[in-house]
């Protein structure tokens, strides 16, 4: 808006922000951030499962997908900042707005504020009345290779004398 390096990357001018811009941004971050939060929590989800442990589901949870989301959010914070060589001042302030957004939401709320809230708020992470979570449908996109109570729960299902899942 103040045009505060424009000149250095060949845009011209300052020039107000695009009304459009803030609504479009908003729309696509949500759906990249929210990506990343299914990632992240869902790997916790599963180890809290198998432990009952909050604080070992939130340490394997970062450690096993903070590197996916962090090199996700590489690839596409370089894709954005690859915009601002159009030369056009809209889709140079997207893609600038984009990859500045996108690194915020990774590095600081995804590896550094999410994990921390998640291990100071301990098991109240994992606490679902118990009407809603019989409404709830069970998913499970492929059954696990080696049946557990933790992964029936996630199923819907029992684990048998067998060893096999019933319903």
């Amino acid at each position: 808006q103040w045009g505060w390096g424009s000149e250095p990357l060949g845009l011209g001018s300052a020039g107000p922000i695009e009304p459009f811009l803030p609504v479009i941004m908003v729309s696509v971050l949500f759906g990249l951030s929210m990506d990343y939060q299914v990632f992240l929590v869902s790997r916790m989800y599963e180890e809290w499962l198998e432990t009952r442990d909050n604080r070992r589901a939130v340490r394997v949870g970062l450690a096993e997908t903070g590197r996916v989301i962090n090199s996700a959010a590489i690839i596409m914070i370089s894709v954005f900042l690859a915009f601002v060589l159009s030369g056009d001042r809209v889709i140079a302030m997207f893609g600038i707005g984009l990859a500045a957004a996108v690194a915020l939401d990774a590095f600081v709320l995804r590896t550094l504020l999410v994990p921390a809230l998640m291990h100071m708020l301990g098991s109240a992470n994992w606490w679902l009345p118990r009407w809603l979570d019989r409404r709830l449908p069970r998913l499970s996109i492929e059954p696990p290779e080696s049946p557990s109570p933790a992964h029936a729960k996630i199923a819907g299902t029992r684990v048998s004398e067998d060893g096999t899942l019933t319903r």
